[in-house]
């Protein structure tokens, strides 16, 4: 489950008949028959870790953005989600998050008590919501790579996660499609979680200022080739990682070639979603 789907879909305007579908539909409106529901009893068709995950990622960028650059969500609504997170989590047993606030306006109150207000204020309101929700994510991330229990790989490392939360969820994504797809649709899916994973992994392991290479701009995230490949120059250099770093590029060209495979069958989905499991976890360990 995505951030995005507690919203609405937003009517399309002149819609484009040759334009590419977006992974992510435009959404304006929240929608509030889902969290009231959520507020009483688990969604049907939905586990409430799978909820969990997405609503708190939600509410996380939600406040960001009201923090920042502005969302469309007004007080009553910030209200709601986050009581909506707070039943679910309570369903499941876990700690319910203890926010210093309950909607905008006493975030608003919270953050200009903290300092977080002038020059930099607006990291600093980020460094803020980080600091109460990274946790969680980690958490719950952790949480629902053990139960999502299948026949791709896990990495040996008794951390199950890679405490990338972004990234975490789109492996947990990944995998849940896999677990679940029948289909020659849901299999060609998978390529698409392949493309997501990757670009999450570039956003978050790639530092340009250690990685990128002297007089260069910042190649796109979306470029992971490149920029995995400059991390796995840096992070392993010396002849004695030749081997190592000959197989995180063997990795990272498998991933790639294998993620916008269309065949539709469940051998090759579960090649595409091994090699990039394999890329997340082998550039978690030279980044650590």
């Amino acid at each position: 489950m995505k951030p995005w789907e507690f919203f609405l879909p937003d009517e399309p305007k002149d819609p484009d008949p040759f334009a590419w579908p977006s992974a992510s539909p435009s959404h304006t409106e929240i929608d509030e028959d889902l969290l009231e529901r959520l507020l009483h009893a688990p969604e049907s068709g939905r586990s409430d870790l799978e909820v969990a995950v997405a609503l708190a990622r939600l509410v996380h960028q939600e406040y960001e953005a009201f923090a920042t650059e502005g969302t469309n969500l007004d007080n009553e609504q910030s209200r709601l989600v986050v009581r909506s997170l707070e039943a679910v989590l309570a369903r499941l047993n876990v700690h319910p998050i203890d926010l210093p606030f309950r909607d905008f306006e006493t975030f608003k109150r919270h953050w200009r008590v903290a300092g977080a207000t002038g020059n930099g204020s607006w990291q600093l309101r980020r460094d803020l919501l980080a600091e109460l929700f990274e946790p969680l994510h980690t958490l719950l991330d952790e949480r629902e790579t053990r139960a999502l229990t299948s026949d791709l790989a896990t990495p040996i490392s008794p951390r199950r996660a890679t405490g990338w939360s972004r990234v975490d969820e789109e492996l947990n994504e990944l995998r849940r499609h896999f677990e679940t797809a029948q289909t020659e649709q849901d299999y060609s899916n998978v390529g698409n979680d392949a493309v997501a994973t990757l670009e999450a992994i570039s956003a978050a392991a790639y530092d340009h200022a250690r990685h990128g290479s002297p007089g260069t701009s910042e190649p796109p995230i979306a470029n992971t080739k490149d920029r995995l490949s400059r991390i796995v120059e840096v992070e392993v250099s010396g002849s004695e990682n030749a081997e190592l770093r000959k197989l995180i590029r063997s990795a990272i060209e498998l991933a790639q070639a294998t993620k916008h495979r269309r065949s539709g069958d469940r051998r090759s989905a579960g090649i595409t979603a091994d090699a990039i499991i394999l890329v997340a976890h082998l550039i978690r360990r030279v980044r650590t």
